[in-house]
């Protein structure tokens, strides 16, 4: 698949799935459960911006794994996570460039989750 999550009006993904760094389901780690969200970096005014969803993340500490590896791919300057730990997770990426899909999938997969839906 060579499409781009980029600034798209209503790119959602959506779905149902499991998994996580905790096993999916409810979190034993009692890593941060209380917070829900995460940003890193500064926002550029002139970048693009996608939204989709993750299943699977339950806690604070799967949050920080999806944002340090969504992170650190070339261009992305903002990662945003709003946590449901009973369903899927937004998360909300700012970049000075459109990110590859592909390269989505294999960074939140390499967190231990996944990107559902379509």
């Amino acid at each position: 698949m060579n499409d781009n999550f980029s600034a798209q009006p209503g790119l959602n993904l959506l779905g149902q799935g499991g998994g996580g760094c905790c096993g999916g389901g409810s979190c034993g780690c009692g890593h941060g459960a209380a917070d829900t969200e995460a940003t890193t970096g500064a926002a550029s005014a002139t970048g693009v911006e996608a939204s989709f969803l993750v299943s699977g993340m339950t806690c604070g500490h799967c949050v920080a794994s999806v944002t340090e590896e969504v992170s650190a791919l070339d261009g992305v300057v903002n990662v945003a996570v709003d946590l449901n730990a009973q369903g899927a997770s937004r998360v909300t990426v700012q970049a000075t460039h459109p990110i590859e899909a592909d390269a989505l999938r294999t960074a939140i997969a390499d967190a231990g989750y996944e990107i559902v839906g379509r």
